[in-house]
């Protein structure tokens, strides 16, 4: 008769990363129902983990192959901002190695912000480089949202000091002496792009709450920018800021 408790069997399986421990045939014939649903819940983590695992290994397929034909440094791109009323565009360029292993690193979109917190910091720490490039709104407005986007990303690129052998770009494809791959949905289809994508979120909201201490009122912390009914309630009330992009509509309309 297994003495643990279920609380402490519990706790030993968060620890267990493998279906064939010794550990698990020892609790496996104890009738309590709690031992016996939380079995059936350290499998089912197990297999999600697995197919976690999976996903990763498939969105490095372009890296692998690149890496597999002669390019040692690849490097990832996106962009966050290209929307919202206000606040700059933000682009990222991260370079990876074949060691990287983090299997959270997915489309920024589909994480929490504790998930994707967690991942810039260790994204940070782990890439072989990272580099970022803003335009604000001013630029944007100059240059129009499109070509400010592209400035932005060729800029990180040039800033990196591993010249890549090769681009992975989301959807913008650059005027740039450096074979590139362009993928729509490119974050959800490379782990490189993906990384990118965190990176440059976390860095954009980062500065958007900033923002929202200088100019409150609009709720940039909450919308990033975007032009939410609040946003839209602020720009009737207090009209527009110096970081609001006076060429989208309906930024005209709110001018001071």
């Amino acid at each position: 008769m297994n003495k643990e408790t279920i609380s402490q069997i519990k706790a030993r399986l968060q620890t267990i990363t493998d279906a064939t421990d010794p550990y698990l045939q020892t609790i496996r014939d104890d009738s309590r129902k709690g031992v016996q649903t939380a079995i059936q819940q350290f499998e089912h983590r197990l297999a999600r983990h697995k197919e976690a695992e999976e996903a990763f290994k498939k969105r490095f397929k372009y890296e692998k192959y690149y890496w597999k034909n002669g390019c040692q440094y690849i490097a990832g791109m996106d962009e966050v901002g290209r929307g919202p009323l206000a606040g700059p565009v933000v682009t990222c360029a991260v370079i990876l190695n074949a060691d990287f292993d983090l299997i959270g690193v997915t489309d920024s979109k589909q994480l929490t912000r504790h998930e994707r917190e967690n991942l810039y910091l260790r994204i940070v720490d782990e890439a072989v480089e990272v580099s970022i490039a803003v335009n604000d709104a001013p630029v944007i407005d100059q240059m129009n949202i499109y070509a400010a986007t592209q400035d932005a990303m060729i800029r990180a690129v040039n800033h990196l000091r591993h010249r890549p052998d090769h681009l992975i770009v989301d959807a913008v494809p650059l005027a740039i002496d450096i074979p590139q791959t362009t993928l729509i949905k490119g974050d959800q289809k490379s782990i490189s792009v993906a990384a990118a994508s965190i990176v440059a979120k976390e860095y954009r909201d980062h500065l958007m709450r900033d923002y929202d201490y200088v100019y409150p009122g609009y709720g940039f912390a909450q919308n990033m920018g975007y032009g939410t009914k609040e946003h839209l309630a602020g720009l009737e009330k207090l009209g527009t800021t110096p970081i609001h992009r006076c060429s989208f509509n309906p930024v005209p309309k709110y001018l001071n």
